[in-house]
């Protein structure tokens, strides 16, 4: 699986490429359409082949893209994947109840994390030292709330609230609970 932090950091590069191309064309654009002296004329085909650029450009970073995304995969096959380790995790009166002290994972493992909320509409995020999003899930009472993931290499990770749920919510932090180790 591609590490998320890959993925943004390359969609950030792509994105803000595929932005500035778009911007320069609307500037571009202006400029020729109120420019006084000249022919504000302008020509279609000109117009129309950046535009038709700017559709293949978009479309084609979604594709490149896809596949990158660390969780597609494993979601769309999810029906015939085994997780190796379930973790069962209640949220409650804004705390976060685990089944045990520290979530052991091994590296290269599935990890289910089955997260049910009995009271508000709370997030439910992995983070890394660096305080950068591992992963994340909205949990809403009443319906099932889990996410797969697996983990390429050992690490540490704190589990933090990502919804809104009050003051009280901004609390809900449980440090370096999570930990993926080399088996």
């Amino acid at each position: 699986m591609v590490d998320s932090q890959v993925v943004l950091n390359g969609q950030t590069i792509a994105y803000t490429c595929y932005a500035i191309v778009i911007i320069l064309v609307m500037g571009w654009f202006g400029i020729k359409i109120t420019r006084k002296g000249k022919s504000s004329k302008l020509s279609h085909a000109l117009f129309y082949s950046f535009v038709g650029f700017l559709v293949v450009l978009g479309v084609s970073l979604h594709i490149v893209t896809y596949h990158t995304i660390p969780w597609a995969r494993m979601d769309i096959n999810r029906a015939d994947i085994k997780p190796d380790k379930v973790f069962n995790i209640t949220v409650e009166d804004h705390q976060f109840i685990l089944p045990s002290e520290k979530l052991i994972i091994n590296v290269g493992d599935k990890a289910l994390f089955d997260v049910t909320s009995n009271d508000l509409t709370y997030g439910f995020g992995l983070f890394r030292k660096d305080n950068s999003m591992l992963l994340q899930m909205q949990v809403v009472p009443g319906h099932r709330n889990d996410i797969l993931w697996q983990f390429d290499k050992p690490g540490v990770y704190t589990i933090r609230s990502t919804e809104y749920s009050g003051p009280k919510g901004a609390q809900m932090i449980l440090k370096d609970v999570v930990e993926v180790i080399a088996k």
